[in-house]
């Protein structure tokens, strides 16, 4: 029988160093709002997704390239960039073949992040597309790694239930020993029924955080299985979908 790949969770960027991922697919995931925005603008027709680090370089890519420059810092559009985070602002009528610059205080900086560390394949998870990660990995055939963005390098909620998600769909096909992962699996397991509802009735800190600006119709639709079912994969500095 043939050797079966390797699947590990990093709970938080502040533990990638923990893992080698030279040779494993990077699942990137930001729920609320990152890796659910860049699927949606793929989605409805984003030409591509050039995420970068900072405000400052967003603005100069912006303009070289005559993209439209977005994103959000602790949750709110950022100072000196024209939209931010949310899926709804990317409806095909507005996005369709145009160029995305973003940045987002947790989602494009474990991109980078994993790029440092010699990760050769990124992909973008988010429940919008869980079908077609969940077949891409299962496809690929590699080891994986389950990158959660978590809020400021603290373990979220969101990110984790999503890793579970897919551990629940996929586990079969892999070699799994990493207590992140049994844990990530537990954790949806228990909220599968309402991912909302769970979110709530823990005190999910990133749902504070954005009900207080009332956004619970973003939660809400990040929180939606396969409304934007395409996979985004990081090639030459773009996420394109595969």
């Amino acid at each position: 029988m043939d050797k079966k790949p390797v699947l590990f969770t990093s709970l938080s960027p502040a533990l990638l160093h923990l893992y080698d991922i030279s040779n494993s697919i990077v699942v990137i995931i930001d729920i609320l709002r990152a890796t659910s925005t860049i699927t949606t603008a793929l989605y409805n027709g984003a030409k591509s997704v050039i995420p970068v680090d900072s405000v400052s370089r967003c603005i100069e890519l912006g303009k070289q390239i005559d993209g439209i420059t977005a994103g959000e810092r602790d949750g709110q559009i950022a100072e000196g960039l024209s939209y931010g985070n949310s899926p709804f602002e990317y409806p095909e009528s507005f996005i369709k073949g145009k160029t995305l610059v973003l940045t987002t205080t947790n989602g494009t900086k474990l991109l980078h992040m994993a790029l440092e560390k010699g990760a050769n394949e990124i992909i973008i998870g988010a429940f919008t597309n869980l079908s077609f990660v969940c077949d891409y990995l299962i496809r690929s055939n590699k080891n994986v790694m389950l990158g959660c963005a978590a809020w400021k390098d603290r373990v979220n909620l969101e990110d984790t239930l999503f890793a579970g998600a897919v551990i629940t769909r996929i586990k079969e096909h892999f070699n799994i020993s990493c207590d992140s992962s049994h844990l990530a699996e537990s954790l949806y397991r228990e909220a599968a029924g309402d991912l909302f509802g769970f979110l709530k009735k823990n005190d999910a800190s990133h749902y504070h955080r954005l009900m207080n600006f009332n956004l619970e119709k973003d939660i809400r639709y990040c929180l939606t299985i396969d409304n934007a079912n395409v996979l985004p994969v990081y090639r030459n500095g773009r996420l394109v979908k595969e």
